[in-house]
């Protein structure tokens, strides 16, 4: 592995926590999501599943790693609003 990406990925871990933990916890919310719709009759739309798959990334970064870390915060909403734009009609 070249030193930039170990480099990277250590920078990462340093950040977010270890990978192995994060991808539990955001599989596990993930599933919950899902076990969930597949009992309604409802079907969420595409942006809506995507931004609920990015929104349990950033959770599963903020409690694995450094829950401090704006940004993690700054994307959930970000992830959010434009869910919540494309319903009142602005598209991004």
């Amino acid at each position: 592995m070249s030193q930039d990406m170990t480099g990277l990925l250590e920078e990462r871990g340093a950040r977010y926590g270890k990978f192995i933990d994060h991808a539990w916890v955001t599989q596990n919310l993930k599933g919950v999501i899902a076990n969930h719709i597949r009992t309604k009759k409802e079907r969420l739309n595409v942006d809506q599943s995507e931004a609920l798959d990015m929104i349990c990334h950033k959770i599963g970064r903020i409690v694995c790693g450094d829950p401090d870390y704006v940004d993690s915060w700054r994307d959930i909403a970000g992830y959010a609003l434009l869910v919540a734009d494309r319903l009142e009609g602005v598209l991004r």
